[in-house]
């Protein structure tokens, strides 16, 4: 099970960038194709930008053309939350957060047809991670 951790939000308004925060805390979204890690290759892994906590893993990394990073799988069953969001009602879309510390990270899509073996995007805002090479 993920670790929990707890974040004042004088801590997390401190550590980050004005965008960051908005996405991380308020879940708003970056606009498309302009994020550090939509097109990138690099090897490693996604931590959460509020906690450091392991998301992703650039093996699970695909290009999905939607302009956010997309993964077909989190790193781990606990590493993320999903929630149910009506925030586009009647649109029903699924959030995803981090299991530790609760940041929006983004939304995950079910059935569109990409060729990955979870029929799965997890499409997740660059300013919500840091990527750690390996």
């Amino acid at each position: 099970m993920a670790k929990k951790v707890e974040l004042t939000e004088a801590e997390l308004k401190a550590k980050l960038d004005p965008l960051s925060y908005e996405v991380l805390r308020n879940g708003a979204t970056e606009r498309p194709f302009t994020g550090e890690y939509t097109d990138s290759e690099t090897v490693g892994i996604y931590r959460c930008k509020a906690c450091n906590a392991e998301l992703f893993r650039s093996e699970t990394k695909f290009h999905s053309g939607c302009g956010w990073p997309s993964f077909y799988a989190p790193t781990a069953d606990d590493a993320v939350t999903l929630i149910e969001d009506r925030s586009l009602a009647p649109r029903v879309r699924t959030e995803v957060r981090c299991a530790s510390c609760d940041s929006h990270l983004g939304h995950v899509f079910e059935g569109e047809g990409y060729e990955v073996p979870t029929d799965q995007r997890w499409c997740i805002n660059s300013v919500s991670m840091i990527l750690e090479a390996t």
